[in-house]
């Protein structure tokens, strides 16, 4: 009896640790770039543009791109203002004006973590083929500003990092 209780707990812990194998290499191969920068102090200066260079050799497959944030409390807004530019390897480009969410209706701030740190991942581009294989520039920067006024928040206090996630598509 005893050895069938040892038989079903190693049973159980292969099946365990297949799964997680799976899982763990199943989810890395889909994501095929990721990289963040840190921000100097928790203070992203106006104008301070945080660039990438994203290697691309897949054009047949569709991808989603994630701009991914780091702040911590000292943030002090329930939005984030961020204008994004896409240059392709023959130096076309896409800018695009972004806002994001960053509380919720109560003011909590979402995304993952379990400090006074939040890490929120935020689509910025879905299911977009690249045409050509090479090098793409991602640049972004904050583009807050106070309510009716022109000049923007400088510095924007709270995040301490920037990134971009390249996922291919399952």
């Amino acid at each position: 009896m005893e050895e069938i209780s040892k038989m079903e707990g190693i049973s159980k812990i292969s099946i365990f640790i297949s799964f997680f194998i799976l899982f763990t290499f199943g989810c890395q191969r889909k994501v095929v770039f990721n990289q963040y920068k840190p921000i100097e102090g928790g203070k992203w200066v106006s104008g301070q543009v945080v660039a990438f260079e994203i290697p691309i050799k897949d054009t047949i497959s569709p991808f989603n791109l994630f701009i991914n944030m780091r702040n911590n409390n000292s943030y002090p807004y329930s939005n984030l203002f961020l204008i994004a530019r896409l240059t392709f390897p023959n130096n076309k480009q896409v800018i695009d004006t972004l806002e994001y969410e960053m509380t919720d209706s109560k003011g909590n701030f979402i995304g993952e973590g379990f400090s006074d740190t939040k890490e929120n991942k935020l689509f910025y581009k879905e299911n977009i083929h690249f045409l050509k294989p090479g090098n793409y520039l991602f640049e972004v920067k904050q583009m807050m500003r106070k309510r009716n006024e022109i000049i923007g928040i400088d510095p924007l206090e709270g995040v301490t990092d920037v990134g971009i996630s390249v996922e291919k598509v399952q």
